[in-house]
C-alpha cells in the first residue's frame, strides 16, 4: 500500500504544464487521465496519483525548496528518456543521468519543471 493518495503540483502555466508532463511521464508509462477540472489534469497508471493544477485559491504556484517529487523508472534507459523529455519540453537540467550513491543500484535524472517543481526518475535495478 502507498503512503500517500495523490500528489499535486500548482503551475501558473497550465497548457505548457501539462505539455511537459505529458511528455516526461509517457516515458515512463504514466499516462495523462484527463481533466479533473478545467485547469486541472490528472495523471497515473491505473488511477490518478498525481494532478498538475493552477492554484484555486487564486495565488501564484510556487516550487518547495528541498521538495521533490519521485517517479519509478523501470530501466535506465527510461532514466535517460524521461530527462530528454523533459528539455525538449520547457524542463531545466538539475541532475543529468547516472549513478547515485543514495540507494544500491540506485540510477536517476532530475529536473524543474516550467514552474521550478523538482522531479526525478529513478530505477533501481542493477545493469
Amino acid at each position: 500500500m502507498t503512503i500517500f493518495t495523490h500528489v499535486t503540483l500548482g503551475t501558473n502555466n497550465y497548457d505548457a504544464a501539462v505539455n511537459f508532463y505529458d511528455a516526461v511521464l509517457g516515458t515512463l508509462g504514466i499516462n495523462n487521465l484527463g481533466k479533473l477540472h478545467d485547469t486541472a489534469t490528472m495523471y497515473g497508471k491505473e488511477s490518478f496519483e498525481l494532478v498538475i493544477l493552477t492554484p484555486s485559491n487564486g495565488e501564484s504556484a510556487s516550487s518547495a525548496n528541498g521538495g521533490t517529487v519521485g517517479f519509478a523508472a523501470a530501466s535506465r534507459d527510461a532514466v535517460h528518456k524521461f530527462h530528454e523529455a523533459g528539455l525538449a519540453n520547457g524542463g531545466i537540467d538539475e541532475g543529468a543521468p547516472g549513478p547515485r550513491s543514495f540507494a544500491p543500484n540506485a540510477y536517476a535524472s532530475y529536473l524543474r519543471d516550467p514552474d521550478g517543481h523538482k522531479i526525478t526518475a529513478v530505477c533501481f535495478a542493477p545493469e
